[in-house]
């Protein structure tokens, strides 16, 4: 893992750093190919977004794409993650005056996930934390993760890729590191994120690839009864691309049409996911 701290190689930050003290920030996992981020213009999007959402000096895209051409840019495959930070501060949760945030870059190795997970499909389970409701947040890749933390930690049976996690009104938000899709009666339905969730670059690419290709696409509440009477369901990230499920729990489920022919889209115009 190499480290970059405002530009420079460092792997230690202020103890008075907000986001230490409050989860004060935003942060970015992308996926880096033949020493290129080829969602970095989304990203950059959604962390403008967050930033002004989140009342935080928006950084110079410049500045970042230096700094992040520096860790990667002799990388065939990696993860980079930016970590952007309110920067220090005292005691209390007023902003500090001036806010001097701090950016943290990371490079980490490609996961090593199965094949078999985009092939055949993953088993998830229903997880038992809750998703607080709060609009203001809301899509948000904020670095307040605690209800993600806790329930990837409900299990440790490695047959089980993911967690689904639903909102405190029984809706299926979301799963711990992915967005759910699912399918019924040739429908796409993404579950509406404009309560609590994350926001996914991957999400936002299968949507539009659906749309373009004709398909009936709803973003609404999707209940765990709606879920389970799905005909088909998958997950998705941007180092993941589409993972079909297979079971939830001990119902099964088809890879259905649907997911494959959005796995051929995806493959079609972004073949680096599956390399």
């Amino acid at each position: 893992m190499s480290i970059l701290i405002n530009g420079q190689s460092a792997d230690s930050i202020s103890v008075l750093d907000r986001g230490l003290q409050y989860g004060d920030g935003l942060f970015e996992t992308m996926a880096v190919i033949d020493g290129a981020c080829p969602f970095w213009d989304a990203h950059m999007q959604r962390l403008q977004q967050g930033c002004q959402r989140l009342q935080l000096p928006v950084p110079d895209r410049t500045l970042l794409q230096a700094e992040a051409q520096a860790l990667v840019q002799h990388e065939k495959r990696a993860v980079l993650k930016l970590i952007l930070s309110r920067g220090e501060g005292g005691r209390g949760y007023r902003y500090p005056d001036p806010v001097q945030p701090n950016r943290i870059f990371m490079r980490h190795p490609w996961p090593d996930y199965p094949q078999q997970n985009e092939r055949e499909g993953v088993q998830v389970r229903f997880c038992n934390i809750t998703l607080a409701r709060q609009p203001a947040l809301a899509g948000l890749k904020h670095l307040n993760r605690l209800e993600q933390v806790l329930a990837r930690n409900e299990w440790q049976d490695a047959q089980i890729a993911e967690g689904l996690m639903l909102d405190e009104n029984g809706n299926v938000i979301e799963g711990t590191m992915s967005n759910l899709f699912m399918v019924q009666n040739a429908i796409l339905y993404a579950p509406d994120l404009s309560a609590c969730g994350v926001a996914g670059i991957m999400r936002q690419t299968i949507l539009e690839l659906a749309r373009n290709a004709g398909m009936t696409v709803r973003l609404t509440n999707i209940t765990k009864d709606h879920l389970c009477e799905a005909d088909e369901i998958f997950l998705t990230n941007s180092l993941i691309g589409i993972w079909p499920v297979n079971r939830i729990d001990e119902q099964t489920f088809a890879v259905g049409d649907i997911s494959r022919r959005l796995q051929m889209l995806i493959n079609r115009d972004y073949p680096f996911i599956h390399v």
